[in-house]
């Protein structure tokens, strides 16, 4: 029989106590090795320090006897038992408090609002767009993306860090602090990370909970889902219950408005969702870029005229999102923003869209109300690598008449431009925005250090 027990600092179990009596193989980290070696029958259990998973899967499968596998927290969430259950393995599990559940709690937080993600041995852009887009985020953090990372990536958006270190250890320290001081300073391994809206307080403890306009509603009904109101209102994290909203949901006035057909067809193509960021150029009343936030997807929107960015802010503000306006004109306004994985260019023109193209985001789409502008985009981005699609949209909308019948109103036509799947990136193919900053191949499956981790590699470079 396999047990995977998990540790949290505290006691073990009666149970976990007398699987790991009874086993003649235990296996783990080093720490966990060394916190129960009273309860290892000497000369009788073999110990294997868990390194690279692949050899400890392999122990464990030949062996024949009773075994248990030490892991951190609970070994279910983000952790050692799917490893153990995809090699075809029988396990009980008898998990401990999980590492988020633990931060979360030394914190004084409710954490039912909370997403969650793992940055471990994995690419840590994803991780950070999640950050980037909701306000309540726990991070397990894995080398590459620690505090110190996560808070540089986070230049720009208005949050506030929970650095948890050595979670139920008596060297356990609890820090709360603005992402700038967090990229200054070096952090004791292993720790967990909340990323919560708003600036820092007085103090992690005395935190006031921080839902941000997406839990503005109260308690929600989904764990995992901030803001999600009754069933049917709002759909869970990612999916909101509509999209292609109506003109009237934005606030336009002087701004292009991209119309509700146009926005529909636009969010088909770029396919906004969490972990992914988005630029919206030329943002007008920011709606695209909203839409865009509402799947989930981090949002910067670029846009030049002052009164068009407090509209923008007013118009996230009002459903709910957090979007980053960067005031400026592109391309220009682009050179210091992190790597987009999708682009929506809502104004500007050639220049715009090779600058774009030169950041090898996985799609772009362009929105063009000059004839003669659609050739430029598609050159410019072919001229990038970029195979591309097209169409003119243009709808015909019910109008009342008198008599209680109704006419056909046009909308202006508008060309949309994008790109499609096959285009020729660099650097084997992958788009920037999908790669992991200053990362080749991926390294060998190892041990995690929280939450019983696995681990792929020593992870990623910093996230841009």
């Amino acid at each position: 029989m396999i047990t995977v027990v998990g540790m949290d600092g505290s006691a073990l179990s009666p149970r976990a106590e007398a699987a790991l009596t009874a086993a003649t193989l235990v296996i783990g980290g080093r720490r966990h090795l060394t916190a129960v070696p009273v309860l290892t029958a000497p000369g009788r259990a073999q110990t294997i320090v868990l390194g690279e998973l692949a050899p400890a899967l392999d122990a464990l499968a030949a062996h024949d006897g009773d075994a248990v596998v030490l892991a951190s927290g609970d070994p279910g969430f983000f952790g050692i038992v799917r490893a153990l259950r995809e090699r075809g393995l029988t396990i009980t599990v008898l998990p401990a408090v999980s590492s988020v559940a633990l931060a979360f709690a030394r914190a004084g937080l409710a954490w039912d609002d909370a997403v969650v993600v793992s940055a471990h041995g994995r690419d840590a852009r994803p991780a950070v767009n999640v950050c980037r887009a909701y306000p309540k985020v726990a991070v397990l953090t894995g080398p590459g993306c620690g505090p110190a990372e996560i808070g540089a990536a986070l230049a720009g958006w208005d949050r506030r860090l929970v650095v948890a270190e050595h979670l139920g250890t008596e060297a356990e320290r609890i820090t709360e602090c603005s992402p700038a001081d967090a990229a200054a300073q070096a952090w004791a391994d292993p720790n967990v990370v909340l990323v919560l809206a708003g600036s820092p307080s007085a103090g992690a403890g005395g935190a006031a909970d921080s839902g941000g306009a997406r839990t503005a509603g109260g308690a929600g009904w989904l764990a995992g889902a901030p803001g999600a109101g009754a069933p049917g209102e709002v759909g869970a994290l990612g999916a909101p219950a509509g999209w292609a909203l109506a003109e009237e949901e934005f606030d336009s006035r002087d701004a292009v408005m991209t119309k509700a057909e146009v926005r529909a067809l636009a969010l088909a193509r770029l396919g906004p969702g969490p972990g992914m960021l988005v630029w919206d150029i030329g943002a007008g009343s920011g709606s695209v870029g909203i839409e865009c936030a509402r799947f989930g997807a981090a949002v910067i929107a670029v846009e030049r005229d002052a009164v068009r960015c407090d509209r923008v802010r007013a118009n996230a503000t009002r459903h709910g999102v957090d979007v980053r306006i960067v005031p400026g004109a592109a391309p220009e306004a682009l050179d210091e923003l992190p790597d987009p994985d999708v682009v929506f260019v809502g104004g500007g023109g050639p220049g715009v869209v090779e600058a774009v193209a030169a950041r090898h985001p996985a799609r772009i789409v362009v929105a063009l109300a000059a004839v003669e502008r659609a050739g430029q985009a598609i050159a410019a981005l072919g001229a990038a690598g970029y195979a591309t699609d097209g169409a003119l949209v243009q709808a015909a909308r019910l109008a009342p008449l008198p008599g209680d019948v109704h006419r056909l109103a046009a909308t202006n036509p508008v060309f949309l431009v994008w790109t499609t799947p096959g285009h020729v990136a660099t650097d084997a193919a992958v788009p920037a925005g999908l790669r992991p900053p200053g990362s080749g191949t991926t390294g060998p499956v190892s041990a995690g250090n929280h939450d019983g981790q696995a681990k792929r590699g020593a992870g990623p470079g910093a996230p841009r």
